[in-house]
């Protein structure tokens, strides 16, 4: 197969390594819109930015320049940009005519628009074959071919197989999934709600806590998810649970790590700087709430990260009034 992987940041560096080693010997090319980014990359085999001590297989292909050429034969075009990119990149596929299967890596929401992906995509390229792939996955592990399990999603059928024909090897399962929203979800909230459970240890409030925190966001997001059409077993999956546990408690995690450094108390400017990579979380927490209010879903987590995140509370302010909350059913 022909894969060609648009952004050659740590997720989508990461998998370009992966189908490049695949036992089917794809043909994979990962583009890069830096030139002298991408030249660095081809004579060093490697991306230290991102993926420090990983080498490239050999099979694998680097491109710059015009991204058309890169993907102009291509079976598969994999988008591994930022959401805030997303939009354009998906544009310029739908004006160019790309009519291979298309999957974006991003999870998180448009912050001007408060759109998940699919609807930015329904909004700017309405015919493109699309899809996505998310779950509980550091970059740098999959880079490694350490153990992982993703979800393909897509309403498509061709468009699941296609990515699992991609990816799904040794060191990586992956399972098809026609709930776009669901995935979705769970992608943009879990980064959420891991500043949540940074902020928790930071302040070394316990094991207790976390698991509170952990246990009752994922309540969040599956009314959430619910509320906007995807089903509640998709939340009990890997891009549910799955991606909330890893994101929640992993050292790798920049959303968590946002959280312990706000512990710290640095401002939110001083811990995004400090991190040098996206932390999706702080860009899609005010939209995801917006999204709640609109839906009249209650999400009291994601509402507190959002008034740290906005200066109105400290630390243990918003620890303070999670807890000063009336008591409820569970539900």
């Amino acid at each position: 197969m022909r894969i060609c992987v648009l952004g050659a940041g740590a997720w989508g560096t990461a998998l370009a390594i992966s189908a490049a080693a695949h036992p089917a010997g794809h043909h994979v090319v990962l583009w890069g819109r830096d030139a002298a980014q991408v030249d660095a990359m081809a004579r060093s085999r490697a991306n230290p930015r991102y993926l420090a001590g990983v080498t490239f297989p050999t099979s694998l292909l680097l491109q710059s320049g015009d991204a058309r050429e890169a993907w102009r034969d291509a079976d598969l075009v994999v988008l591994g940009t930022p959401m805030a990119a997303l939009r354009a990149q998906l544009a310029a596929l739908a004006e160019a005519g790309c009519t291979a299967p298309v999957a974006w890596l991003c999870k998180g929401v448009e912050p001007a628009s408060g759109l998940f992906p699919h609807e930015v995509q329904a909004e700017v390229g309405p015919r493109l074959r699309a899809g996505l792939l998310s779950g509980p996955s550091f970059a740098l592990e999959v880079a490694q071919a350490q153990p992982t399990a993703l979800v393909a999603a897509s309403a498509d059928a061709e468009v699941r197989e296609r990515l699992v024909a991609a990816f799904h090897g040794p060191a990586l399962r992956v399972y098809g999934n026609d709930d776009v929203t669901g995935v979705e979800v769970g992608g943009a909230v879990k980064n959420v709600l891991a500043i949540a459970t940074g902020l928790a240890d930071g302040l070394a409030l316990g094991l207790n806590a976390r698991a509170a925190l952990i246990t009752r966001g994922l309540t969040e997001m599956t009314r959430l998810g619910i509320a906007l059409g995807g089903r509640a077993e998709t939340f009990m999956g890997l891009s549910g649970l799955g991606d909330l546990v890893l994101t929640a408690t992993g050292h790798l995690s920049r959303n968590r790590r946002v959280g312990l450094l706000l512990a710290e108390g640095q401002t939110l400017d001083e811990a995004v700087r400090s991190l040098g990579h996206v932390a999706e979380g702080v860009n899609c927490a005010r939209a995801v709430v917006q999204r709640a209010r609109q839906l009249e879903v209650e999400m009291p987590i994601a509402e507190a990260v959002v008034g740290l995140l906005d200066g109105r509370l400290r630390p243990a302010d918003a620890v303070a009034a999670l807890m000063a909350r009336e008591p409820a059913q569970e539900i």
